[in-house]
């Protein structure tokens, strides 16, 4: 039976009429259950699609419809033609491409524009200036938000970036202009690294992004990776939800996030939160968006701008008591934003951990396969974001994140022991995970200090050192396992 959600507020009379109805969600795993359960809280039905690899996924159960998109794993997630015509077909009036595949794709947004679908993020012009990452910087330069020093627009040839690495020095950063989530980027120390990184790069820009324009900036040596939430609606109302600390990584992909940073001075967290507002209104930015900075020596610096909710999007609800993807929903129905900058507060600090299938001490070789056993952590101030369950196949073609563990508490040294107790009890066997590693970190004290760069990981290589003896409970669980398969059970 149809819902309906119907929110009444005073200054909004006629809000229920203007809602969404019915959405599309056009992506898998833990992000599509995630926009399930905020459809269900709002009264909106959520229509799922899937893969032949997919077909007993946990969003495939939970939504309230859900089609086959064909039997090749990736294809029918990478199609947007086809995607929105699935959104006419089955009646509905909104998309939500969740965060990668096609999220940061300007033409899925253009086409649901032209079908009469509602895209759960900006507009298609704002998609296709921020993927352009010489043309953000560009746009930012404008809007007098700090940039690394780098070329101007893309280069033409390996000599012009020769030439540029001479004038802004060693070490610099080659990037892939369309380039993201840690793709189509290498650091050069010196002419000869950027010599044989060039084909590279070009090679795996095109591949992976479909374009071979590339661009140089300067390598901000062990910076902190810092970036802000922000939100903004079509009434011109723009808001940042304090920023996430994304320092802890392995080449360039996150690992452990925190909000709000430990590291950042009331100062400093007022001025990023600020430049982040800037440089959404800059681009007349609409929806949800990540601003993210470097940030190295007491200077901040711009370093791109992701124009979809991100995979750590649930600290700030943590810390913010904002729903993300509800706010998402209510812009994309053309409604206000429901706070105001000056009633949003931050309390305490959330830590999420990225449980993947990959195993930290065979160089995070990934390991998918069944999960014969998972239990989940709970207690007080703990969440999990995830789509696996006890029989799941983790399938290989897809990214090796099992479940998202988020905890909180009132003080730093509180959330990471929290972290730590949730993690141990965390029950997930069949596949290796980053479980045992992020419990390490925990213990490390240059961490427990709240003092660390983007170079934690590789200075620390010590902390894959742990030991992979089975706890007594695991040990209790695969001997019941064996007396029932014997029994027949």
């Amino acid at each position: 039976m149809l819902r309906l959600y119907v929110e009444f507020t005073p200054d909004h009379p006629t809000e229920e009429r203007d809602v969404i109805k019915k959405i599309l969600i056009a992506n898998r795993g833990e992000i599509a259950v995630r926009i399930v359960r905020a459809c269900a809280e709002m009264g909106i039905r959520s229509v799922a699609i899937h893969s032949d690899a997919d077909r007993y996924a946990l969003h495939v159960k939970r939504a309230d419809e859900s089609y086959n998109v064909g039997s090749d794993p990736l294809a029918g997630y990478l199609n947007a033609r086809q995607l929105v015509n699935l959104a006419v077909e089955t009646g509905c009036d909104a998309l939500h491409p969740g965060y990668g595949f096609l999220s940061e794709n300007a033409e899925l947004a253009r086409i649901c524009s032209e079908r009469g679908i509602k895209f759960i993020g900006p507009s298609a012009e704002v998609i296709a200036r921020m993927g352009d990452k010489t043309e953000a910087r560009r746009s930012m330069i404008a809007a007098g938000v700090p940039v690394t020093p780098g070329t101007e627009g893309n280069l033409k040839d390996l000599q012009e970036a020769l030439s540029e690495a001479d004038r802004v020095g060693y070490p610099v950063m080659l990037k892939a202009t369309s380039g993201g989530g840690g793709r189509g980027i290498r650091r050069c120390n010196s002419k000869e690294e950027l010599e044989q990184a060039w084909p590279r790069v070009i090679s795996e820009a095109t591949k992976a992004f479909g374009s071979a324009d590339v661009f140089l900036e300067k390598c901000i040596v062990n910076p902190k990776h810092i970036e802000a939430q922000v939100l903004a609606d079509s009434f011109g109302n723009t808001v940042h939800l304090y920023e996430r600390d994304c320092s802890i990584q392995r080449r360039n992909q996150k690992l452990i996030e925190i909000a709000p940073s430990p590291q950042l001075t009331p100062e400093q967290r007022a001025y990023i939160g600020d430049l982040a507002v800037r440089a959404a209104q800059a681009v007349g930015y609409e929806n949800a968006g990540t601003v993210e900075f470097l940030l190295a020596d007491n200077e901040v610096y711009f370093m791109e701008m992701n124009t979809r909710v991100q995979v750590e999007h649930t600290i700030t609800e943590q810390i913010t008591g904002i729903d993300i993807v509800r706010e998402q929903i209510r812009i994309a129905s053309g409604l206000p934003l429901s706070v105001k900058q000056e009633d949003i507060e931050h309390r305490g600090y959330a830590i999420q951990f990225r449980i993947n299938a990959e195993d930290p001490k065979n160089d995070f070789l990934p390991s998918f396969g069944k999960i014969t056993r998972y239990y989940a952590p709970g207690g007080p101030g703990v969440r999990v974001d995830t789509a696996i369950y006890t029989g799941y196949t983790i399938p290989p073609y897809y990214d090796s994140m099992c479940l998202k563990l988020i905890v909180w508490a009132n003080n730093w040294e509180d959330a990471m022991d929290r972290g730590y107790r949730a993690l141990d009890d965390m029950h997930l066997h069949g596949v290796k995970t980053t479980e045992l590693y992020y419990q390490q970190i925990l213990k490390n004290p240059d961490f427990r200090s709240g003092v660390f760069n983007t170079s934690f990981v590789d200075t620390h290589p010590e902390l894959t050192n742990y030991s992979t003896k089975n706890k007594p409970e695991a040990l209790a669980l695969a001997i019941a396992g064996a007396i029932a398969a014997y029994a027949g059970l």
